[in-house]
């Protein structure tokens, strides 16, 4: 037998694949994806399949840009394929 904390995180993604494709919907897998210390650094909103991310200093914008292609893949299980296909990271500082 599983421990139901196994079971979470393949029934959020469904449950969030299943939702409607909206701002809060992008914010919510963006925190789950990248933890809430990059979340309170950084803010996200999707432009067709870029997800455009301002990063609060340019330290946060690298710290995104390295773990890119793990945040990508994270964004595809929870998002569905397809629909964030590449991250732009900007600093505001």
């Amino acid at each position: 037998m599983r421990p139901l904390s196994s079971a979470v995180p393949g029934a959020l993604a469904d449950l969030l694949r299943a939702a409607p494709l909206s701002p809060g919907k992008v914010t919510f897998a963006w925190r789950a994806a990248v933890g809430p210390a990059v979340e309170r650094e950084t803010s996200v909103r999707l432009e067709n399949t870029t997800l455009i991310v301002d990063a609060a200093t340019r330290q946060w914008a690298q710290e995104v840009r390295r773990a890119s292609a793990t945040i990508l893949r994270r964004l595809d299980t929870l998002l569905g394929p397809d629909v964030v296909e590449r991250l732009e990271v900007r600093s505001k500082i």
